[in-house]
């Protein structure tokens, strides 16, 4: 690991994957820090899931949500997962001093009514407030719990499986980029921030028994979470370049910027692997809701490239898609 702390560390790829595994699971404990979205945990009346996440997005206002909005669903969103109906949050701000009021008071109504969309509550929290200058506005920390009412969907992946994503890949984090760099030609470009629970569990409630994997492609994107599916693997994942579901707009920004939108963060999509004859079932309850109205499958698993994911390109080539080391869009939630 480097002598100090990168950027990358906080990307979702390479680094980050190393610091977790060779530093902090080491200290705290193999077994006290789960590699999942949300950790399971064993009561006596039942088992619950739990996360935490820290958002640091800068603009903290942007076409399709704010930092608050983006806390609540990508809260939600990690348990929803892992299978589980979200319930509880907790909400941590830490301010820096010299914020607006009146930019405060916008988040928390974002909080507030994406929390009444996805059907949580927010029911405790803590507020500290740093020295002008020792933050960027205002960071939010939250913890999610939800109830597990069946089985962890994790299961024996093998090819011939399919590879599902509820609609547009790259939004979020290209529509942050854009506005970072004052591209102007992207105006009408809006975040996907929304949570995916409901749609996840109208997938559940059909197929109980198809779906074998579901992550939210936020940090790194949809090709970094193929990538952890496939390590260590005795299959490959191939996506079809032809099938992926890119807008015009985020396709031209990423070309400007040089992003491949399969490395950008998205913030209202969830990634299935499932059985591949229910896969069209799959895509045709997603379309029926308004989160999943693009729902498209983009890959499948094969027993070609064993522990990689790859691109099978327009003109017949392959490409691998490797796990980044640099993080390639900093800052993005």
């Amino acid at each position: 690991m480097a002598d100090r702390i990168l950027a990358g560390h906080g990307s979702g790829g390479k680094l980050m994957n190393e610091m977790i595994g060779g530093l902090i699971r080491r200290i705290l404990g193999m077994e006290s820090v789960q590699l999942d979205d949300s950790a399971v945990l064993h009561t006596e009346t039942g088992k619950i899931a739990f996360t935490t996440d820290t958002f640091t997005i800068t603009p903290i206002e942007f076409p399709g949500g704010t930092i608050g909005s983006l806390a609540v669903n990508g809260t939600v969103n990690d348990l929803a997962v892992m299978g589980a109906k979200p319930l509880y949050l907790s909400c941590a701000l830490i301010l820096e001093e010299g914020l607006e009021t009146a930019v405060l008071e916008r988040i928390l109504v974002s909080m507030r009514s994406a929390a009444d969309a996805a059907g949580v509550s927010i029911v405790t929290g803590d507020t500290k407030v740093v020295e002008r200058g020792k933050a960027d506005k205002i960071f939010i920390n939250t913890a999610g719990i939800g109830i597990l009412e069946g089985m962890v969907q994790r299961r024996p992946i093998m090819p011939g499986d399919a590879v599902l994503i509820n609609g547009f890949i790259g939004d979020h984090g290209i529509v942050i980029m854009a506005l970072r760099n004052r591209l102007s030609f992207s105006r009408g470009l809006i975040s996907d921030c929304a949570p995916m629970n409901g749609l996840i569990g109208s997938v559940i409630a059909a197929f109980p028994e198809s779906v074998k994997f579901m992550r939210d492609p936020t940090r790194g994107g949809v090709a970094s979470v193929l990538n952890e599916i496939v390590k260590g693997a005795d299959f490959g994942i191939g996506l079809a370049e032809t099938a992926l579901p890119v807008r015009d707009e985020v396709r031209g920004v990423s070309g400007m910027l040089g992003i491949d939108p399969l490395y950008a963060a998205n913030e209202g999509k969830v990634l299935m692997v499932v059985r591949g004859e229910d896969a069209d079932g799959i895509v045709e309850i997603m379309r029926s809701l308004p989160e999943g109205r693009d729902a498209a499958v983009i890959g499948r698993v094969s027993g070609d490239y064993p522990g990689r994911a790859y691109l099978e390109t327009r003109t017949g080539g392959r490409r691998i898609l490797p796990l980044l080391i640099e993080e390639q869009l900093p800052r993005i939630c």
